[in-house]
């Protein structure tokens, strides 16, 4: 069991940039993702890594502009974005896997932070 809290969201202008947290609570030796919904629309994936940091996966909307990565010393997960657009505008929501990357499954879910991204 893990329970997991996400900060970091704002108001922000299109081209800022914002780094978004996930706070887990106990072990971190989970697959982390990020996904968000925004308004009207599902639940997209975002961006994956692995357990033990070394490998990470992005949807093609957000390649090259955001990176995840994990601090399994402070049980912590990050979402750099770069150069946001009113298109990232959404709750942001971050998960923990049992299985792996490609299994795209997961099994823990935080409550969600909201990213706005103004034009």
């Amino acid at each position: 069991q893990v329970q997991l809290a996400e900060s970091g969201g704002g108001l922000v202008q299109t081209g800022d940039s914002l780094r978004l947290s996930c706070a887990a609570s106990g072990r971190t030796s989970y697959v982390m993702g990020w996904f968000r919904r925004a308004p009207g629309k599902e639940h997209k994936f975002v961006a994956a890594v692995s357990q033990s940091g070394g490998n990470t996966a992005y949807a093609d909307s957000v390649k090259g502009r955001f990176t995840i990565s994990k601090d399994n010393a402070k049980n912590t997960v990050y979402l750099q974005m770069n150069n946001l657009t009113p298109e990232d505008t959404a709750i942001y929501y971050c998960a923990a896997s049992l299985l792996t990357i490609a299994a795209m499954k997961y099994h823990y879910w935080g409550q969600g932070t909201q990213v706005t991204v103004s034009s």
